[in-house]
């Protein structure tokens, strides 16, 4: 059974099930036909799509489930205990699942007339209801991947988080592939996907015993198969942009594709049977790098620096809880502002429907670079350099404001370079947030926590999104098509976007002088240790 189900193949599994859930990213994919069926003109459709991103980022309701099915004092208890036989991580992905089905099932009827166009709130809620599925099934992968690899948190999240914001590019290539370029097929295959792969793979989420051994060089192939699909997806979106492909040339691409999004299983295996032939059984935990070799090392212990595990409401009343909170709302939000505007963006400066699928396509990979990169070069300042985890956030958070700059100025081009900036720090933060909040406030309460912080990016996205973004564009649109066309639609937006950013920079760079002494202290602590 240990073949089937291990560490490993969870990790495998949390791969699929991330690149495969991360609709949210291709709102723009669809966005035009369910503005014109439903008659929304760009308010009401920013509307809509902020109820995306709070489905997408709000997961308290996520974070209870996971910790009422998986409680930390059994977290590292044997695969095979009475409680992981009927309970475990795999409830929170059903019922993520369900949701996915049931809200871009509604939201298909809708577009393509089985139902009456529904009252927006209604349409709202739905759209709520299919993003926040996406939500379930990203905490039990962050969380799930965090507990099994403790020593490597960054790393791990970077993986998880990265696929996820692969996610976009990916399902555009199904989306060329086997819609032909309706954007009504597209929106039910969102519904079927990911719930079809989450219900297939579910049980293999668990938390594993931790064993002894460098298990780095694994998650390192994971990484290396992580990059080279991203490379082959670049390499697919750039022949697509210069040159029409047959559909037989496509559906050969996308299974080499599908090939390579297969490979972590076989990784899975691999590293499972290295595993059971260098290390005994009764072996509780791994041994780290020594000192010697100038890696820092971490143990499961030292991921935890404070005390005492906190739960929200202690978080909460912490200086550190409010300025995370303060980095989401002002710099995730503007970055969820920019990715929801993409696609009228791109009609107002003249791009082609093409060029603006691809922009997406490619937004996806930089946010997959930042979420992928921001995990393992974390770990790397943390662990070689001693360096605290903000002050990679605070450089993210200034080349973000660069980005928005760009995008603002409106010179040609300017949608392959801004989206690049903006992209590559927006994916970062996805990775740093749940690594700090671990190491703040403690593994026990993790998922509740971060997701409590996380919802400060929908709220930043619905101020920018709606009451800026959309308010502008609006009333620089011609009354009887409401489309805006010229560098003015978006260029007092995005300046006041990068204004907003540099409040986030400001924010960043207080936690990072406030927690600089305590980071200090986790990296002497963890040398002392291994010294004796």
């Amino acid at each position: 059974m240990e073949w089937v189900a291990n560490r490993w193949t969870g990790v495998a599994a949390a791969i699929w099930i991330q690149w495969s859930c991360g609709a949210s990213y291709t709102f723009s994919i669809y966005s035009h036909v369910l503005k014109s069926s439903q008659g929304y003109d760009q308010s009401t459709l920013d509307t809509v799509s902020v109820f995306k991103d709070i489905g997408a980022n709000f997961g308290v309701l996520a974070g209870l489930l996971y910790s009422a099915v998986t409680p930390y004092s059994d977290c590292h208890r044997d695969s095979k205990s009475r409680w992981s036989s009927f309970a475990g991580p795999w409830v929170v992905v059903a019922a993520g699942a369900v949701q996915c089905c049931a809200g871009f099932l509604f939201i298909w009827a809708s577009v393509v007339g089985l139902i009456d166009p529904p009252p927006v709130p209604v349409m709202c809620f739905f759209t709520w209801l299919a993003a926040n599925g996406q939500c379930f099934l990203n905490t039990t992968s962050v969380v799930t991947g965090l507990r099994n690899f403790p020593q490597f948190s960054g790393t791990i999240i970077g993986i998880m988080k990265g696929f996820l914001g692969l996610s976009g590019a990916i399902l555009i290539q199904l989306y060329h592939t086997f819609c032909d370029g309706d954007p009504t097929t597209y929106i039910l295959l969102l519904a079927c996907l990911p719930a079809f792969v989450s219900v297939l793979l579910m049980f293999l989420l668990r938390i594993y015993e931790a064993h002894v051994g460098d298990y780095k060089k694994h998650l390192d192939s994971f990484s290396l198969v992580t990059v080279i699909i991203v490379a082959y997806l670049m390499f697919m979106i750039i022949l697509q942009n210069f040159v029409t492909l047959p559909y037989s040339t496509r559906m050969f691409m996308f299974v080499l594709l599908v090939v390579l999004l297969a490979s972590p299983f076989g990784i899975a295996v691999k590293a499972q049977w290295e595993e059971s032939q260098e290390f005994e059984a009764s072996t509780e935990y791994q041994q780290l790098p020594s000192v010697d070799q100038g890696e820092v090392p971490v143990n499961l212990d030292d991921a935890m620096p404070f005390e005492e595990e906190k739960n929200l409401l202690q978080a909460m009343c912490t200086v550190e809880f409010w300025m995370l909170f303060a980095t989401m709302i002002s710099g995730l939000g503007s970055g969820l502002a920019a990715i929801n505007n993409m696609s009228q963006i791109g009609e107002s400066l003249g791009y082609s429907t093409i060029e603006i699928n691809n922009l997406v396509s490619l937004w996806s990979m930089w946010n997959f670079l930042g979420r992928f990169g921001g995990g393992h070069v974390s770990d790397y300042i943390m662990h070689k350099r001693g360096w605290p985890r903000p002050l990679l956030m605070v450089v993210t958070l200034g080349v973000m404001i660069i980005g928005h700059l760009v995008i603002g100025s409106g010179f040609r081009g300017n949608l392959y370079l801004g989206p690049v900036l903006i992209g590559i720090s927006y994916g970062a933060h996805w990775s740093l947030m749940p690594t700090i909040t671990s190491e703040i406030f403690g593994v026990k309460h993790m998922g509740t926590i971060f997701n409590t912080i996380a919802a400060a990016s929908p709220i930043g996205s619905y101020i920018l999104s709606v009451r800026v973004v959309g308010y502008i564009y609006d009333k620089e649109t011609i009354e009887e098509d409401n489309s805006c066309f010229g560098i003015h639609c978006f260029m007092l937006s995005f300046f006041i976007l990068a204004g907003v950013a540099f409040l986030s920079f400001l924010a960043g760079l207080a936690l990072y002088f406030r927690t600089q002494k305590f980071y200090k202290l986790v990296v002497l602590r963890r040398l002392k240790h291994y010294a004796h």
